[in-house]
């Protein structure tokens, strides 16, 4: 249960999809958790937790340097979650992303080191490898995203990693697309989009299907961030690491779905000129 060594853990964004299941999990291992977030979903996703003596929630923005230094004192370890979380979402407003994404990372990531906080843990994503013709896309092939959010998340991963030092322990975690319920639920993922309209509306639109997606669960995403903080040191510093189950293809996805909400689902398949196919490996 938990790392001795670990006593308070900040999760940046622990308001958010993954951040609201990963908190509850956390508490049940023994830590202390305290919440750095907007909470613009609304503060009721941690509710189920609210009155455990060892959650402490922030309600603040990490571009206040001031803010970020509170959150951080007496902190163990962090778990960065938080940023503008899709391709559409950063591209609504690139600048104010970019400051999100990509600024505020610089000083959380100095800022830990300086208070001497020995572990950082980097939520970055599977999109940072862009398209490959692999079949096993591993963490060893160079990167080539294609998108701004995925460009500043490998962006991102260099700063953390380059911070790295015997007193600042640094792990990059590289999550497939997340799946599954959450107090804090979203509705723009594949896997949740195809269930949402499967049980709303009684039918669903696959454009093209061939694609393949690799997807993880959210509870696998959590349980991966808690084993993260309980490995040795050695065995994580400076680790890069995917984070999948499996790679399906969109159509095997709605035929996933469709085995689970019923079989007089209406699946309707229609061209895509979006072709854009990803697999990751997480051996």
């Amino acid at each position: 249960m938990g790392n001795s060594e670990i006593g308070r853990v900040l999760v940046t964004g622990g308001a958010g999809y993954v951040g609201a299941m990963l908190v509850p999990e956390l508490l049940e291992a023994g830590y202390s958790v305290r919440v750095l977030d907007l909470f613009i979903y609304g503060d009721d996703v941690l509710d189920e937790v609210a009155s455990n003596p060892k959650l402490e929630r922030i309600q603040g923005d990490l571009r206040d340097q001031e803010c970020v230094r509170d959150a951080l004192r007496d902190v163990d370890a962090v778990l960065h979650l938080a940023c503008i979380s899709n391709d559409p979402s950063y591209e609504l407003n690139p600048e104010l992303s970019k400051s999100i994404n990509h600024d505020v990372t610089i000083f959380l990531v100095e800022e830990a080191k300086r208070q001497g906080i020995r572990r950082f843990v980097y939520a970055s994503s599977s999109s940072v490898y862009g398209v490959k013709e692999e079949e096993q896309v591993t963490e060893e092939l160079p990167l080539e995203p294609l998108t701004d959010y995925s460009k500043y998340k490998a962006l991102g991963e260099k700063i953390c990693l380059r911070a790295a030092s015997d007193d600042f322990i640094v792990t990059v975690l590289r999550p497939a697309t997340v799946c599954g319920y959450s107090t804090r639920q979203r509705l723009d993922v594949i896997v949740n989009i195809l269930t949402n309209h499967a049980v709303n509306r009684g039918r669903i639109k696959v454009f093209g299907g061939d694609q393949y997606r690799p997807n993880i669960h959210i509870r696998d995403m959590t349980r991966l961030y808690r084993l993260v903080l309980e490995l040795p040191e050695a065995q994580v510093q400076g680790g890069v690491y995917n984070a999948g189950y499996e790679n399906v293809t969109v159509t095997e996805l709605a035929n996933l779905v469709k085995s689970v909400v019923g079989e007089d689902l209406q699946v309707d398949r229609l061209p895509t000129d979006d072709p854009r196919s990803y697999r990751i490996n997480s051996d």
